[in-house]
């Protein structure tokens, strides 16, 4: 965990493509020893299987752009790439094959689609605080290396990859949304979730503005706070050693353990941008900075999206809340560590949705040197 923690560390402050790429190995292979932690699971073992295979995919693919745009420039500084990407004398079709292999590479870090059918296996495969751990840090360090590298080095292109992003974007927050309606398995629900989720990041990227920047960052905090809140919930499911995972199973939870259930109320609403959670001002900024940006046919897709992504939201919490137990629902697993993770991430949940300006303003400034 500190490698990967590490490798996203450095992804997120990397001024030079190899060592992102390096950044990138570090994260990805701390990780899929992670995925793979439960040595007897045989679903964790062919999740860890999975994730290396297209990883290592994905991986030669980036370095390959990361080869084409040193072609083109001469250099890997993504500063010096910035001041050479637009310039008349630079190679054009080098550099756009340079950008659709570099945005491939990010694509798949960040679950969007096309790239993003190995993250419901997993997900379920792996154990959930791996889940949670890579569901969290793993969007938010890479979409921080695709905003340095796109709206930075390829800055002077943007006219060129936004439309690819927009579409991408779309089909990302629709395909995410409808694929989740029909699950049963709790892990891969948040899977689909966390795609639908990176098609709303994009929403701000695809902006290409101070504020577009501003609201990915804050968008990406609040993500990372109602998703590890969630995943901790799932994880404190445990009826002796067993994780509730199927929808079932959580039927008329709220009526014997109201606290718990209450908690995962929040953090499915805030995923639901349901206000005053800080899920409803992350899109809220977003959109806002669509369509200051003249994307306003991005942000009514959006908004489609999320009303289709409430559905299988409010799905499971009709069921805890609605639905009358069949039987005994069963203890939980409750640990203090895991009820503190649970209790920081609610009591974010809300206090970002209420007082967000603050946050935002740390946003912004981050969104100066980002971009």
């Amino acid at each position: 965990m500190l490698l990967a923690t590490a490798g996203m560390v450095l992804l997120a402050s990397a001024n030079d493509l190899i060592l992102v790429f390096i950044a990138l190995e570090v994260l990805s292979l701390a990780l899929y020893v992670l995925v793979g932690l439960a040595r007897r699971d045989s679903g964790a073992q062919e999740a860890s299987l999975k994730y290396f295979l297209l990883g290592a995919f994905s991986s030669a693919i980036l370095l390959y752009g990361v080869a084409l745009a040193f072609g083109a420039t001469g250099t890997t500084n993504i500063s010096r790439i910035a001041g050479l990407s637009g310039a008349p004398s630079t190679d054009s079709r080098l550099m756009f094959a340079a950008a659709a292999l570099l945005a491939v590479g990010f694509a798949f870090k960040i679950a969007v689609v096309p790239f993003h059918s190995w993250t419901p296996d997993v997900y379920q495969g792996a154990p959930t605080s791996v889940t949670g751990f890579m569901a969290a840090g793993t969007k938010a360090a890479g979409f921080a290396v695709l905003l340095r590298v796109f709206l930075v080095a390829l800055g002077p292109l943007q006219w060129d990859w936004r439309p690819a992003l927009w579409l991408i974007a779309i089909v990302t927050m629709v395909i995410g949304s409808l694929f989740a309606i029909v699950q049963s398995d709790v892990k891969r629900l948040l899977a689909y979730s966390s795609i639908a989720h990176a098609g709303f990041v994009l929403v701000g990227v695809v902006a290409a503005t101070a504020n577009g920047i501003a609201g990915s960052l804050f968008y990406l905090l609040v993500y990372a706070a109602m998703t590890l809140g969630a995943f901790a919930v799932v994880t404190l499911s445990a009826s002796k050693g067993k994780e509730r995972l199927e929808m079932g199973s959580w039927v008329g939870l709220g009526q014997r353990h109201p606290v718990f259930a209450g908690a995962m109320t929040l953090f499915f609403l805030s995923l639901a941008g349901i206000p005053p959670t800080a899920g409803f001002m992350a899109k809220f900024f977003v959109f806002q900075a669509a369509v200051q940006a003249g994307e306003t046919g991005l942000v009514i897709a959006g908004v489609l999206a999320s009303v289709i992504a409430a559905f299988f939201y409010l799905r499971l919490i009709v069921l805890m809340w609605l639905q009358e137990p069949s039987g005994e629902t069963g203890v939980l697993g409750l640990t203090p560590t895991g009820s503190l993770v649970v209790g920081i991430t609610a009591a974010a949940t809300i206090v970002f949705g209420v007082y967000p300006e603050s946050i935002m303003h740390i946003a912004r400034t981050a969104a100066f040197f980002t971009g």
